[in-house]
């Protein structure tokens, strides 16, 4: 009688053993944990490592495609790319597009925070809402976005253009730029945008000639250097007369 009932207690002592449901009720909870971390960490590659190591590499290599000439080949456009060297290029031919499209790329550390304001200002005035791109931001998107205006795009465009900004001199953004642009169906760069629309090589274009291919950039796929509307030829004038009254801000390449 005693031995049993201490067996008995001591039975009841033990701790219960696991059953294989409750086993089974916590493995799915280890799962998501791992896949959510696995995830996190795929995702922290991608936004930083990956990037990154194609920034230094495009810091000294040509980048040899972008993600929008890949989108236009597939939609049956050419591919036209001829690359020039930003210290090849007469003056006039960057400081036009600098004129056009920022003329403080060499005061901003990627974002023009102080035309971003500006622009969201208007947008809640009443006005249309303007994108406030630097040379920077486009760079970045050109190099490895998608084209569209989804909030998705913006916020990856910011993050990455800081990134350019960390990992590459100015000299270096602008050339990419120049290189990298759509300047027509199919036409990417300064070299190929100065053949199609002028028939001549990028180095021998005149500052008439670049004020009219910078004039190009906001809607290339439309606007044609070669043939402007009145309207395009009277911002192509304005554009080559900014040029000299911007030259002292443009030390930065």
């Amino acid at each position: 009688m005693s031995r049993s009932g201490g067996g008995g207690r001591r039975a009841r002592a033990r701790a219960p053993e696991r059953t294989p449901e409750r086993a089974k009720g916590r493995r799915p909870r280890i799962r998501w944990r791992r896949v959510a971390r696995n995830g996190l960490l795929a995702a922290l590659l991608v936004l930083l490592v990956l990037p990154a190591a194609a920034l230094l590499v495009f810091r000294v290599v040509p980048p040899p495609v972008t993600p929008l000439m890949l989108i236009r080949l597939v939609q049956g456009e050419g591919l036209a790319r001829e690359w020039v060297a930003l210290d090849d290029l007469p003056a006039h031919v960057p400081a036009a597009v600098l004129a056009a499209e920022d003329n403080a790329f060499c005061q901003h550390g990627g974002i023009d925070w102080r035309a971003l304001r500006q622009a969201i200002d208007e947008y809640r005035a009443g006005g249309r809402l303007r994108g406030a791109s630097t040379v920077s931001m486009q760079t970045a998107k050109n190099l490895f976005l998608w084209p569209g205006r989804d909030w998705v795009r913006k916020g990856l465009e910011a993050w990455l253009t800081l990134l350019v900004e960390a990992l590459w001199p100015k000299h270096r953004i602008l050339e990419v730029y120049l290189n990298i642009a759509e300047w027509g169906p199919g036409v990417y760069g300064i070299g190929a945008a100065a053949r199609h629309h002028f028939d001549k090589p990028a180095t021998a274009l005149t500052t008439a000639e670049a004020a009219r291919l910078a004039v190009v950039l906001p809607n290339p796929r439309e606007r044609s250097a070669a043939r402007p509307t009145p309207r395009l030829a009277r911002l192509a004038r304005t554009v080559a007369a900014r040029i000299p009254q911007i030259a002292p801000l443009l030390d930065c390449y």
